[in-house]
């Protein structure tokens, strides 16, 4: 499901190459978040109202402007040094737990949209393709066991940052969060449709170049784990958005680095959800 232009935010179902607006079946929700707030019941009047629409209320999914695939998440979380190739390529510890951050809103950006890149602040753009989940029930104290059935769907996100900010600064979130900084989309595919999230082929284009290319199932914290981890004594509230860490393959260390640059297209594809594309300009 993906919120349409963002000007006029629309909410739609995506049907491999075709989409159909809610709206124009009767249904009242216009942002992802409204609907993952009217909980299982929403979500099962709208199944209803798809699989009753006829074929001429769809439309061509070619030529849509897409918005980021989330809009008023309560609060975007992100696990970094998740995956043990990406930790060691920075050459930073991650056994102590989770290191997380938070994202702000004005960095979520939409599929074919475009990353600013201002060379004043910083000169070290990188990219980093990651599994999102999005929460769809509160979550709090959850066991590894039970912290699936909180989840409504799942995405892909770019989590850009600037590195040489990164290095110098004590904590994460400014870096990863510049306007545009975390693309998210094109999808988000529900819950069922992705059995075990532990089990999707993940890679990173840059510019026709494969410099990512793992699985999820190389997390060190699973998404079931991640999300029990979380929510201790801290709940995590419908809508939330958690990014769950990068694999190896990051510009910065490559031999030279491959950093973004203005004219750079990036595009992470996900197995089970699609291709986020992105397209880096001069800012």
């Amino acid at each position: 499901m993906i919120p349409a232009p963002a000007a006029a935010p629309e909410l739609v179902v995506v049907d491999d190459s075709r989409y159909l607006s809610l709206r124009a079946i009767g249904q009242p929700y216009q942002t992802l978040q409204q609907l993952i707030v009217g909980g299982d019941d929403a979500l099962a009047r709208v199944q209803s109202a798809v699989a009753a629409a006829d074929d001429d209320a769809w439309a061509r999914l070619e030529g849509a402007t897409y918005a980021p695939a989330v809009i008023g998440a309560p609060i975007v979380l992100a696990v970094g040094l998740n995956y043990d190739e990406h930790a060691s390529e920075l050459s930073l510890d991650n056994d102590s737990g989770p290191v997380l951050f938070s994202l702000f809103p004005n960095s979520l950006g939409a599929h074919l949209g475009q990353v600013p890149l201002s060379s004043d602040v910083s000169t070290e753009v990188d990219y980093e393709g990651e599994l999102g989940v999005i929460i769809g029930k509160a979550a709090k104290n959850v066991s590894p066991e039970d912290a699936l059935e909180h989840v409504f769907g799942y995405t892909a996100i770019n989590d850009v940052t600037a590195r040489d900010i990164q290095f110098q600064e004590p904590q994460w979130s400014r870096c990863k969060s510049f306007d545009g900084f975390t693309p998210i989309g094109p999808v988000v595919v529900t819950a069922d449709q992705i059995p075990d999230p532990q089990a999707l082929h993940l890679t990173t284009d840059v510019d026709g170049l494969r410099v990512q290319d793992s699985t999820t199932g190389f997390m060190i914290r699973t998404v079931a784990q991640l999300i029990s981890s979380i929510s201790q004594e801290s709940t995590l509230l419908p809508g939330t958005v958690i990014s769950t860490g990068s694999p190896g393959g990051a510009g910065r260390s490559r031999k030279p680095p491959l950093y973004l640059r203005p004219g750079t297209e990036v595009t992470v594809t996900i197995e089970g959800i699609g291709s986020l594309t992105s397209h880096c300009v001069e800012a």
